[in-house]
């Protein structure tokens, strides 16, 4: 009896990692169709409060839908135009730049060969390659670019979303019952998400703007192009500034040499300890949730499956599958392993708790 029950359970973790699999494939198989629809969603997410709030002003849905989205292609359009500009233009130099890059890498060697430290070529080359932090921007850059190709398909899929928006709590009540759990929950997330959204964006800028002046005071090329791919990466957590930071020191190298590079680097630790340790954490506290190896993780796993853009989406489709996870009962587990450390959560829930009871309070009275 034993047995059997065993075998049962290991034919249910080899179904669950076999069906775990197939969904990973086709995720990744998926993936032209995914991004666009993922980003038109969390777009329809961002503009709801701005939609719910125009039609609190006796505003019409259609109305509001349609200036919240008329917002939204300005700042597609002059995204797109900023990108299709400079990313073309670099691209076309790029293996300029990478023959440069190899010829400073071949002096330092005959440098290092000259104090008496053996190094060959061949095995740096191969094992040390500068271009490709230069090439890997520039993806980003193309696949950022790509998206905006399908800007029309995009802003069509957030317009119906934002105009079933307002439908949806009675939907849900009619499909689950009375539902309240499933809208609080959902309520929770778009908040905590609209949050964090709004937070990152706002730093984002600011060190995109910071990144910008900088590199025009130092003289360094494709200024604006470092400044919008800083504020591309700020949204990836802990990596993106450095990610951000090494193109931009690699191009004031291929410039003007390692003086300006290292007066670069300053620049960029300067705005990034700035905005990123100091000001970011004073408003973003502990709103995420997620523990530093979840992010981390969840950098490489949504990169691997939906490409480049999948790092810019890895924190807000990990955060929908958490709350996902701690909703059901078989899976809360998952949900309690990608959030924070124990002392954090306590804390947490110690002001959730203090909250509601405070809200139970002035109810009270």
């Amino acid at each position: 009896m034993a047995e059997q029950k065993s075998l049962v359970g290991g034919s249910r973790i080899l179904l669950s990692l076999a069906s775990f699999v197939v969904i990973v494939a086709g995720l990744k198989a998926a993936a032209p169709i995914l991004v666009p629809f993922i980003v038109a969603v969390f777009l329809a997410i961002m503009g709801g409060p701005a939609v719910f709030w125009l039609k609190s002003k006796k505003v019409s849905s259609g109305v509001a839908v349609i200036l919240v989205v008329a917002g939204m292609i300005g700042i597609l359009f002059l995204a797109g135009y900023v990108v299709g500009s400079s990313v073309n233009e670099f691209v076309q130099v790029l293996p300029s730049y990478d023959a440069r890059l190899q010829e400073i890498l071949e002096s330092w060697i005959e440098w290092m060969d000259s104090k008496g430290v053996k190094l060959s070529s061949s095995f740096a080359f191969e094992y040390f390659d500068p271009g490709a932090a230069m090439s890997l921007a520039a993806r980003l850059l193309n696949s950022v670019g790509g998206l905006l190709t399908n800007a029309f398909l995009i802003l069509l899929m957030v317009i119906f979303i934002l105009l079933e928006a307002s439908s949806f709590p009675d939907k849900v009540r009619k499909a689950f019952g009375s539902g309240e759990l499933t809208l609080i929950r959902f309520e929770e997330f778009a908040a905590k998400l609209n949050r964090y959204v709004a937070i990152k964006t706002a730093t984002s800028l600011a060190t995109g703007i910071c990144v910008g002046i900088w590199g025009m005071i130092t003289g360094l090329e494709y200024a604006i192009l470092w400044a919008l791919l800083a504020f591309l990466l700020n949204y990836i957590p802990n990596l993106g500034s450095i990610f951000a930071a090494v193109p931009a020191v690699l191009m004031a190298l291929i410039q003007y040499g390692l003086g300006r590079a290292l007066v670069v680097v300053i620049g960029y630790l300067i705005i990034n300890v700035v905005i990123s340790n100091i000001l970011e954490p004073r408003f973003m506290g502990r709103g995420l949730g997620l523990s530093t190896l979840a992010v981390f993780s969840s950098l490489v796993v949504w990169a691997w499956i939906l490409g480049p853009l999948g790092m810019l989406l890895a924190v807000p489709l990990t955060m929908t599958l958490k709350i996902a996870f701690e909703s059901g009962s078989g899976t809360h587990w998952i949900g309690v392993l990608l959030g924070p450390p124990a002392d954090e959560g306590d804390d947490s829930s110690d002001d959730s708790s203090d909250e509601e009871q405070n809200s139970t309070d002035s109810q009270t009275s």
